[in-house]
């Protein structure tokens, strides 16, 4: 019996549609065509650190690693040590009491954490509070989940903090999350207590929470400060933090969040349904990682950033970008000369006649249009060499 050939179409779920390919995961592919073919392309453009976590750190990984008993399953909440140097800390650094019991969740990340947060907070419908220019990825969850998206105005001429005045005309009912992100990224504007204070007293009126995404408080930042820091602040607001900056660990995939003691549960809810907690040695290596000493942070986290700072400032002026010497994290934020249409026009030419990779700020919302980004997360020498090939290109 002739067997008839039919096409046979799967169709994906409708939320895709709502969705694109994240930005960096599609220009990689051409940037790593470019280096096939022989281009030697210097990327300037994503924030993963370069440099290793403490010779502690990995030593602990692979003593524990060794050991026959440490390779099963993990509970979600986190085992009691990691716990503890989270919350420990949370003391040393931001002077910040939390319960290493209830007020505290280890994360696989930040970003699963966004999922999670989202889950546990927000019906489909309900509105989300989103920084524009701010971190893609709380846009792409939101779309995903059926959230009613509404986006915040950060502008240059208020140093990229909100407008309280422009939050308060807003229709905020149904209002449920608000994220912030400070020190910003992508635009490095810094964080006060004035504006976390301001941020806490918002979520109390109009019953919302905060959630304060804050992995770059380290990055050439001697004062970092959290949110929590505010009295009152756990009862309306959760903070996350990552080590994958402050401890040069993107690839091990811990973070937390620490908040009052019901909202963590209702996360722990939602994640213990997905996942089983990190491989041990990893969250005994990252608690290793949390005792990290001031010396080993300040040359980490500032005298190198330091250092490659001042070459990515001239690749900014060669470029005839405006940028405020102020901004921190590991990233250089600049406003390109008004001769360019948007800011893909400059970073295209700059990737195609000089082989450098920087970021356009329209990935990071409509209000970074003309703006571009530069990523510290190179060997000095790299920024120096893509400074000398934008400089030549330019004369050319």
């Amino acid at each position: 019996m002739k067997k008839e050939n039919r096409s046979y179409e799967i169709e994906p779920a409708r939320r895709l549609a709502e969705i694109s390919e994240y930005y960096f995961s599609r220009k990689l592919k051409e940037v790593a065509t470019m280096n096939a073919e022989g281009m030697d392309i210097i990327s300037l453009a994503i924030g993963s650190p370069d440099m290793p976590p403490s010779r502690e750190t990995i030593d602990v990984l692979c003593e524990e690693a060794h050991r026959p008993t440490t390779h099963g399953y993990m509970p979600t909440a986190g085992i009691p040590e990691l716990r503890k140097a989270m919350a420990d800390w949370y003391k040393r650094w931001y002077d910040v009491d939390l319960d290493p019991d209830t007020e505290i969740q280890p994360l696989i990340g930040s970003k699963e954490g966004i999922l999670h947060a989202t889950l546990a907070f927000v019906d489909p419908g309900d509105r989300v509070l989103i920084p524009n220019p701010g971190y893609p990825t709380y846009t792409a969850v939101n779309r995903l989940l059926g959230s009613d998206i509404v986006y915040y105005d950060l502008l240059e001429n208020n140093r990229w903090q909100p407008d309280f005045d422009a939050l308060e005309k807003m229709d905020l009912r149904k209002a449920k999350l608000m994220w912030t992100n400070y020190p910003h990224m992508p635009t490095g504007g810094n964080a006060s207590l004035e504006l976390y204070t301001k941020l806490v007293d918002f979520a109390r009126r109009h019953r919302l929470v905060v959630v304060n995404d804050n992995p770059y408080s380290f990055i050439l930042n001697r004062k970092p400060i959290s949110i929590l820091n505010v009295p009152g602040a756990k009862d309306c607001c959760i903070e996350f933090n990552s080590m994958s900056k402050s401890h040069n660990m993107p690839g091990w995939r811990v973070a937390m969040l620490a908040s009052n003691a019901r909202f963590v549960q209702w996360i722990l809810k939602v994640k213990s349904n997905i996942d089983n907690g990190t491989f041990k040695p990893v969250q005994l290596a990252a608690a290793q990682a949390y005792r990290n000493s001031r010396a080993w942070h300040e040359e980490a986290n500032y005298n190198v950033y330091d250092r490659r700072r001042k070459w990515a400032e001239q690749i900014m002026t060669s470029l005839g970008c405006t940028f405020d010497p102020a901004q921190t994290g590991m990233f250089l934020w600049g406003r390109i000369p008004d001769a360019y249409a948007d800011a893909e026009a400059l970073t295209e030419k700059i990737l195609h006649e000089a082989r450098v990779f920087v970021t356009p700020g329209f990935v990071f919302g409509s209000n970074g249009k003309r703006y571009i980004r530069i990523s510290l997360c190179a060997k000095e020498e790299r920024i120096r060499e893509a400074l000398k090939r934008i400089q030549t290109s330019i004369k050319q």
